[in-house]
């Protein structure tokens, strides 16, 4: 399966919602009409695209009516070039520092697919031909070590782990250690799941950042946000308070495979200007997909079925 394809059977649930609802709109009238104006603006604010985006897509689609005329717009084209657009088409990979280790910090809430999130970036860095460690920093749930340990059994990535309730900050300054006397390419830090309003937990995030910093020069020299994409607009939220609290570098939108609210995507990445690098579409190791704008767009209101 190509990378389009992934992409259109990831988001073939917001796809389908989306797609349904602007053909309805759109073969019910050929005018356009103040109604099917806010039916159109209606079923992309009900994928979560955003207030900010929608407008953006409802003043294209009326100046492509103005100059083309009802017979000649396709409103699917003009939306998915806005959203390709507004996204930048330029692909955002993962930072590499020039020399060493570039350590990886990897945030969120609970249950949004961090600690596997971080396993399978490691098997992707290794795909490439780098080598990569694990650390697991969320020393608040056993079941989280032994997750990320399994995950680092199956892709062959070495895990660094301290008892269980250690010190998370400990953890993360022996994984530096540990994976710069390895020579190691990248360690990626799978961090405490945390609440984006509790403050003292978010606290306790920065002090485990000022210890990477003290051990590794600039570390962590990417902080990325794990976000679900079932949770719709929410997720702002959280990439609102977590961007306050520790400066993210990038995202990276999971669960995007069970969600029609696929849109929220662009709705945080126009307000908060951060790249979205990577998307999960699904359960394996090879289903983290580097995100690219313009496959996205294309997937989200191609015409086409799934």
């Amino acid at each position: 399966m190509g990378l389009f394809e992934k992409f259109k059977a990831g988001l073939q649930k917001t796809h389908a919602k989306l797609t349904h609802e602007i053909k309805r709109i759109v073969t019910r009238s050929p005018k356009l009409t103040e109604e099917s104006l806010e039916e159109l603006e209606a079923a992309l604010i009900g994928a979560d695209l955003g207030m900010e985006m929608t407008e953006q897509i409802i003043a294209a689609v009326k100046k492509a009516y103005e100059t083309q005329g009802s017979n000649g717009v396709d409103v699917f084209g003009v939306a998915s070039a806005e959203v390709a657009r507004s996204l930048g088409s330029t692909p955002a990979g993962l930072r590499k520092q020039e020399h060493g280790l570039t350590v990886v910090s990897v945030v969120g809430v609970n249950g949004t697919g961090k600690t596997t999130t971080s396993a399978k970036l490691a098997h992707r860095v290794q795909a490439e031909g780098r080598t990569a460690m694990l650390a697991a920093c969320d020393t608040f749930r056993a079941a989280a070590i032994e997750q990320l340990k399994l995950w680092g059994q199956r892709l062959k990535v070495p895990v660094v782990a301290g008892a269980d309730k250690a010190d998370p900050a400990a953890v993360a300054h022996d994984a530096i250690a540990a994976a710069t006397a390895r020579n190691a390419d990248y360690l990626f830090v799978d961090t405490a799941g945390r609440l984006h309003t509790k403050h003292n937990l978010m606290q306790e995030l920065q002090k485990v950042h000022r210890v990477m910093g003290k051990q590794s020069p600039g570390a962590p020299h990417e902080v990325l946000l794990v976000l679900d994409a079932t949770t719709g607009m929410n997720a702002l939220n959280q990439a609102r308070e977590f961007h306050k609290a520790v400066q993210l570098t990038g995202l990276v939108v999971t669960k995007l495979d069970g969600t029609s609210k696929g849109g929220m995507v662009v709705a945080i990445q126009k307000e908060l200007g951060l790249p979205i690098k990577f998307i999960g579409l699904g359960e394996q190791a090879d289903d983290l997909q580097a995100f690219d704008a313009t496959q996205y767009a294309e997937a989200l209101f191609s015409e086409k079925d799934v």
